[in-house]
C-alpha cells in the first residue's frame, strides 16, 4: 500500500509541476513517515542522513568543476575557432555545416561532459552561419541538440560520474574508456542523416558563396582549444591526476586561454560564469540528494525485489527483458532528463543487472546511450531546448528533422547491444 502511495505521489506531483528533485524528496519522505508508525519522527532522521549521504560522495566533486569547464569554454571563444577550423578542412558545400556542427559538438564533449553546455556553445557558434547559408532554424537546432548529446558518452561525462556513484564496481576511469568509441559511433550516426536530409531538401543553398577560412591561421588560433582534450584525457591516462582533480585542471587550463591566450574573457566575465555554473551545478546535486531520499524509501519499503522477481519471472527472457528496458527508459527519456533518469530507475535495475550478470560498465554505457537519446527527443529534451532558444524555434518545429536522427542513434544502440566488445574492449586494452 505505501510503495503504491509512494510511487503515485511522485507522479502526480510530477504532473502538477513540482520540479523533479522535490517531487523525489516529497514522495519519499511521506513513504519512510508512513512506513515508521507511531515512531514516526524518529524514523525521520533518515532523512537528514540519507540526503547528506547521497552528497557526500568524493566523485560527486567533480559536477561542479566540468560544469564550470563548459561555462568557460563557452565564453572563451573555443568552439567559434574549432568551426573555423573544421570548416576549413572539409570546405563548404550543401551538408557540410551540419557535418561541422556535429564534429565541433563531439570534440567540445572531450573538454566539458555537459550536454546542454555544449548545446550552448555550438549554437552560438553554428546556428547563426547556417542560418545565413540558408538552413531553415527549425533543422539548425536539431543538429546542434542531437550533436551536443554525444558529450555525455564521449569523456568526460557528468553522467558516468553519477552512474558509478550508484553502481559499485563501474569506475569513472573505466566508464570513460568504455563511452569513447559508442560516443564516436554516434556521432557518425548523426551525421548521415544530417548531411542526407540537407541535400534531399537542398537545405544551405548560399553556403557554397560563403569564404573558406585559410586552414593554417585557422590551426594556430584552434590549437589551444585542440590540447584541451588531450590534457584532461591524457593526464588521467598518464595517472597524473584522478578524474575529479582533471576537472580542476580543465577550470585553470580553460581560464588561462580565455584570459591570457585568447584574452576573450576578463575578471569581470568570471561573476556571472561563477553565478551560472553554482545554480546549474545546484540543481544537479540537489537532485541527486533528494533522490538519495527516494532510493532509501524504495529499499526501506522493499519495493525493489517485488519488481525484480516479477520481471525475471515474467517469461520474457533475457533479451526480452533488455528490450523492455530500453523501450522504459526510451519512453522516460522523452519526459525526464538524464540524471533524474538515472537516479530513479539505477536502483532499480541493479538487481536485474546482478542476476543477468549483466557488465556494469556495459549496462552504463547502455544506460547512457538512452539517456543521450532522451536529450533530443521532445517533449522533454534539454538539449533541444537550448538549441531552440538558440534559433528561435518552438520545439514542435523539430520534430520532423529530429525523427531520422533519433532512429540513426538507435542503431548505435542496437550495435552496443549485439556487440558488447565496442563498449569493453577500450578499457580492457587501457587497463581499467
Amino acid at each position: 500500500m505505501i510503495a503504491t502511495l509512494l510511487f503515485t505521489l511522485f507522479i502526480v506531483t510530477m504532473l502538477l509541476g513540482v520540479p523533479m528533485g522535490a517531487a523525489l524528496g516529497l514522495a519519499g519522505i511521506t513513504a519512510i513517515a508512513l512506513a515508521n508508525g507511531e515512531t514516526t519522527w524518529f524514523g525521520l532522521l533518515a532523512v537528514p542522513q540519507n540526503f547528506y549521504a547521497g552528497l557526500g560522495k568524493y566523485p560527486l566533486l567533480a559536477i561542479p568543476m566540468f560544469v564550470l569547464v563548459g561555462s568557460i569554454f563557452d565564453r572563451s571563444g573555443v568552439a567559434s575557432r574549432l568551426v573555423d577550423l573544421a570548416t576549413a578542412i572539409v570546405g563548404r558545400g550543401p551538408g557540410m555545416l551540419p557535418l561541422i556542427a556535429i564534429a565541433v559538438a563531439m570534440f567540445l564533449g572531450g573538454i566539458s561532459g555537459s550536454g546542454p553546455a555544449t548545446a550552448a556553445a555550438v549554437g552560438g557558434a553554428m546556428i547563426a552561419a547556417m542560418t545565413r547559408a540558408g538552413y531553415p532554424g527549425a533543422y539548425s537546432a536539431s543538429v546542434v541538440g542531437a550533436a551536443a548529446a554525444t558529450d555525455i558518452l564521449i569523456p568526460p561525462s557528468i553522467a558516468f560520474i553519477v552512474y558509478s556513484v550508484l553502481v559499485p564496481g563501474a569506475s569513472v576511469p573505466a566508464l570513460f574508456a568504455a563511452g569513447m568509441i559508442p560516443g564516436v559511433l554516434v556521432g557518425l550516426a548523426l551525421i548521415v542523416p544530417a548531411v542526407w536530409l540537407a541535400r534531399r531538401h537542398r537545405m544551405g543553398a548560399k553556403e557554397a558563396d560563403l569564404p573558406r577560412p585559410p586552414f593554417w591561421r585557422s590551426l594556430r588560433a584552434a590549437v589551444w582549444g585542440l590540447a584541451a582534450p588531450v590534457v584532461i584525457l591524457g593526464g588521467m591516462r598518464m595517472g597524473w591526476f584522478t578524474p575529479t582533480e582533471a576537472a580542476v585542471v580543465a577550470v585553470f587550463y580553460g581560464l588561462f586561454v580565455g584570459m591570457v591566450v585568447h584574452r576573450s574573457m576578463g575578471v569581470r566575465d568570471l561573476f556571472p560564469i561563477l553565478k551560472e555554473s553554482g545554480e546549474l551545478s545546484a540543481v544537479i546535486l540537489i537532485v541527486v540528494s533528494l533522490a538519495g531520499i527516494f532510493a532509501f524509501s524504495l529499499s526501506t519499503l522493499g519495493v525493489i525485489d517485488p519488481i525484480t522477481r516479477a520481471i525475471v519471472n515474467s517469461g520474457l527472457g533475457e533479451y526480452g527483458v533488455l528490450t523492455l528496458i530500453v523501450l522504459l527508459l526510451v519512453v522516460a527519456g522523452m519526459f525526464l532528463d538524464g540524471i533524474s533518469i538515472f537516479l530513479i530507475f539505477v536502483p532499480l535495475l541493479w538487481p536485474i543487472m546482478q542476476h543477468y550478470r549483466w557488465d556494469a560498465v556495459w549496462f552504463g554505457v547502455l544506460l547512457t546511450l538512452m539517456v543521450a537519446m532522451g536529450q533530443f527527443t521532445p517533449p522533454m529534451a534539454v538539449n533541444l531546448m537550448v538549441s531552440c532558444r538558440i534559433a528561435g524555434v518552438s520545439m514542435e518545429t523539430t520534430v520532423r528533422w529530429v525523427v531520422p536522427m533519433v532512429l540513426a542513434m538507435g542503431v548505435v544502440v542496437l550495435m552496443v547491444i549485439v556487440w558488447p566488445a565496442l563498449a569493453l574492449w577500450l578499457p580492457a586494452a587501457l587497463g581499467f
